[in-house]
């Protein structure tokens, strides 16, 4: 830890070095200032300790990020991307005495992430799509269906919210099915009081900027047993078995499959420093929510022009963004509507990757599928993008120019 005297040296150095660029007043990024000067600071303790990888304060992360979701083991990676790939690989490794075969299906929504999906293809399993809920854009439990060949279900929790995960969980293992959460856009999330992430084999979580919480990169994956962690505690780092067993003398004991997804102690620390506010972010974007809507809909500019995303029952959601659909009625201005937020300096996202059977890598791999399956799926494509949600409360100035500019689609 650095002096008192250190501390306030290093707090008027960040405000002296923060860009001094001028950006437009009225900019709405998906995530203003992700690092409090707090954060930074926690960082160059690390850096100043010239001890970068992966040591102490991972596993105090881990530890205290356990005791957060009430998980029973957590295990840091450097990215939400790697918490997936370790998490599909875990389930076909030869090591883990119940395990999936080549060849094997598994489930997953049509409205997915790369690395939610291809982690899974890429050790040898088949996907099997199904559409969406438009209410919470998440899969449709109804649309689960019994089959010999499919092993295991890839759910992914949109943007803060999930599907009934009673439902879920149900029909998982009553057909014996191994189930990941995808979590990496609903940290701090509950379903009936339960976080996101701890219902399935294993939860994974992102890190990465506008996340609920960042440190720039990095992700974790939750698991229950002791035997699936030590699993993915060999496969973050070259298949040996260091940090698992310390009365064995021999620090280079290769004893599985391996790949290296190791964060570094100064990405623990930041996370560390943010995971100590994620409650009051989560009240701030919930609070924030709740204002952009009321704003919108009580304007005398107000016409019906979106239709809004909201938690599915039971859930007490940790937003990641603010997601909307176009009503039909201004659909063709979609993409000129979208520059035009852009360009005001509204940053937008499509709803993940949209349907992504749609994708160029999805024909590249000749995933066939009947499009009339995947109508929500194709309609939030159609019709959805995303903007973000501040983790402070919003200025009145930042509420107004932003519903300004959101209602201004219906002067196209």
């Amino acid at each position: 830890m650095v002096s008192k005297k250190d501390t306030k040296f290093l707090e008027n150095l960040i405000i002296k070095t923060q860009i001094t660029k001028t950006r437009k007043v009225n900019d709405y990024p998906l995530l203003e200032k992700g690092f409090t000067t707090d954060d930074i600071i926690r960082g160059i303790e690390v850096l100043l300790s010239r001890k970068l990888t992966m040591a102490e304060i991972t596993k105090k992360f881990e530890h205290n990020f356990s005791n957060f979701v009430g998980s029973k083991y957590s295990l840091m990676v450097n990215s939400g991307s790697s918490a997936n790939l370790l998490a599909a690989f875990a389930l076909v490794n030869p090591k883990k005495k119940r395990r999936l075969k080549t060849g094997d299906k598994f489930i997953i929504p049509a409205i997915c992430w790369s690395t939610s999906l291809w982690p899974l293809v890429q050790c040898g399993l088949r996907p099997k799509f199904i559409d969406v809920n438009i209410d919470n854009y998440c899969l449709d439990e109804d649309l689960l269906k019994k089959d010999k060949q499919t092993k295991a279900i890839m759910n992914i929790h949109i943007l803060g919210n999930s599907p009934n995960m009673d439902k879920l969980t149900n029909f998982a293992k009553s057909n014996n099915m191994f189930l990941i959460e995808d979590t990496c856009e609903a940290l701090g999330s509950k379903f009936k009081s339960k976080h996101l992430g701890t219902f399935g084999d294993f939860g994974t979580y992102s890190f990465y900027y506008s996340h609920q919480i960042t440190s720039g990169e990095g992700g974790m994956v939750v698991c229950k047993t002791k035997e699936d962690y030590e699993l993915l505690h060999t496969m973050r780092a070259h298949g040996w078995d260091r940090g698992l067993n310390k009365l064995k003398k021999n620090n280079f004991n290769f004893i599985n499959s391996g790949f290296n997804l190791r964060p570094m102690d100064l990405t623990a620390a930041i996370g560390l420093s943010q995971l100590k506010r994620l409650k009051n972010m989560i009240k701030s974007r919930s609070k924030n929510r709740e204002m952009i809507i009321n704003k919108i809909k009580n304007s005398e500019n107000w016409d019906n022009q979106f239709s809004f995303f909201n938690p599915n029952k039971n859930l007490t959601p940790s937003w990641f963004g603010f997601p909307l659909l176009i009503n039909h009625k201004y659909i063709k201005h979609k993409q000129k509507f979208l520059k035009y937020l852009n360009f005001s300096g509204i940053e937008t996202r499509p709803i993940l990757s949209g349907n992504f059977l749609n994708q160029p890598s999805c024909k590249l791999y000749n995933f066939k599928y009947d499009k009339k399956k995947f109508k929500n799926s194709q309609e939030i494509e159609d019709r959805g993008f995303f903007i973000g949600l501040p983790t402070n409360d919003m200025s009145y100035k930042t509420l107004n120019f932003l519903t300004e500019k959101l209602l201004y689609i219906k002067n196209f």
